[in-house]
């Protein structure tokens, strides 16, 4: 309950406070490529539920179906504009949409397409078991993760068989000990790694 309250409450003072930057950074998608502002994507919420996720789009359109995984900062996909937003976790901002709706909590574990839900064992799917987040351990973790995928032969592969795993083990500490004080560790540990 508290921790819904805090959603609630900090989701909305951040749409509110950003406003003119959210404005500005959908000013600079748009000027810079055709398609639309956001990237709506299914995720695998709470309860094994599919959901809607905001993102600021940082792709060319239907870059998609290239695949789903980003592979290095300078993936050709990637606007040059996308690429600051990533780079800083700009394009993660309109999940506070997500936030406030309640369908994601500030911090939780990070939301995955279905298509990999195919790979957690019965135990894993534990992780459904609590809202998803905008940021975790594995976020902070796995930060050069699109860099990991393209120093690699089989990005796939890599992720499947040794990202995907780790990220399984760090959600499953993080809910193990889930309390006020891990959450906002965890934001502040989050907010650092983007300042560095």
């Amino acid at each position: 309950m508290i921790k819904r309250l805090f959603d609630i409450i900090f989701s909305f003072f951040g749409i509110i406070l950003l406003l003119p930057v959210l404005i500005i950074i959908a000013i600079l998608i748009k000027i810079e490529s055709k398609g639309s502002v956001f990237y709506i994507q299914k995720r695998v919420g709470r309860h094994n539920k599919d959901f809607n996720i905001y993102k600021y789009r940082t792709m060319f359109v239907d870059s998609e179906k290239k695949g789903l995984l980003t592979i290095g900062d300078r993936d050709p996909r990637v606007t040059s504009i996308g690429y600051v937003l990533r780079k800083f976790k700009l394009d993660e901002i309109p999940q506070l949409i997500n936030v406030f709706i309640g369908n994601m909590s500030f911090v939780g574990p990070r939301p995955e397409v279905r298509k990999y839900l195919n790979h957690y064992s019965k135990d894993d799917l534990l992780i459904l078991s609590v809202k998803p987040g905008i940021t975790d351990y594995a976020s902070i973790y796995f930060r050069n993760e699109a860099e990991l995928l393209k120093a690699t032969n089989n990005p796939e592969k890599l992720y499947v068989e040794t990202i995907l795993p780790k990220k399984i083990a760090l959600n499953k500490i993080y809910i193990n000990k889930n309390n006020v004080v891990i959450d906002f560790k965890i934001i502040v540990k989050t907010l650092l790694t983007i300042i560095k």
